[in-house]
C-alpha cells in the first residue's frame, strides 16, 4: 500500500501528514533557502518536501520519521539522500 503524503506551508516550515494503513503521522519540517537551492532549485518547496518523504518512507516506516526536523538532517541518517533525491522528484 502506498502512503498518502499531504504537505502544507506552515509559516516558515511545512506541515506534513502521512497516511498509510489506516493510521497517520504528522511532522513539521523546515527547509532553508540554501538547502532548497542545493537540493532542487527548480522544484517547488512543497514538491521537494514530498519527495523527501517518499525517500524516507522507502527506508523506514512513517512512525520512525522524526516529528520535527530540518531537511538537512536527512543526510546525517542517509548520506545518499542528495544523490538519490532526483529519482523521488519524478
Amino acid at each position: 500500500m502506498s502512503a498518502s503524503i499531504e504537505v502544507t506551508r506552515d509559516g516558515d516550515a511545512f506541515g506534513v501528514r502521512v497516511r498509510e494503513g489506516g493510521s497517520e503521522t504528522r511532522h513539521r519540517v523546515t527547509l532553508s533557502h540554501e538547502d532548497h537551492s542545493r537540493l532542487a532549485p527548480d522544484v517547488a518547496a512543497d514538491a521537494l518536501i514530498t519527495a523527501a518523504f517518499r525517500f524516507l518512507l522507502a527506508r523506514e516506516p512513517k512512525e520512525a520519521i522524526l516529528a520535527r526536523f530540518d531537511i538537512s538532517v536527512i543526510s546525517r541518517y542517509f548520506p545518499e539522500f542528495a544523490e538519490k533525491l532526483p529519482a523521488y522528484l519524478r
